[in-house]
């Protein structure tokens, strides 16, 4: 098979698959309960026992409190990403903060907060 004819495939397959997804709304950001972010995190860190969490009104992100410390769930897609808050910066931003991990695979995340919310959440999350 020419190249030329197995490039259109392969460009025309992913992007049918792209279209497919979005029409199925599956390319719709999780949005997340307290119910759903306990979840979520028992998915993510099985062993943690949760003491309490804080859900962004947004519903895009939560701040969990573990007995490890706190840890932070945020919405990726239709899927979620979850991370404990131990090597990190904390930085504020136009929409809320932004979190700077310490590790490639998960370099940052904007977090999309209210004012009160933003005040809570950088109190919560600095080290005791």
């Amino acid at each position: 098979m020419p190249l030329e004819i197995l490039l259109i495939l392969v460009i025309g397959g992913i992007s049918a698959i792209a279209v497919i997804l979005h029409l199925t709304g599956r390319s719709h950001r999780a949005v997340l309960l307290p119910e759903d972010a306990r979840a979520a995190w028992h998915r993510h860190f099985p062993d943690d026992m949760i003491l309490g969490i804080a859900v962004a009104r947004d519903g895009h992100a939560a701040l969990i409190e573990t007995e490890q410390g706190p840890g932070l769930l945020w919405s990726f897609g239709a899927d979620t990403v979850g991370r404990h808050l131990r090597d990190f910066d904390v930085m504020d931003h136009p929409h809320g903060l932004r979190v700077l991990f310490h590790d490639f695979t998960a370099p940052q995340v904007t977090l999309h907060l209210s004012p009160d919310e933003r005040r809570d959440w950088q109190a919560r999350m600095t080290p005791r």
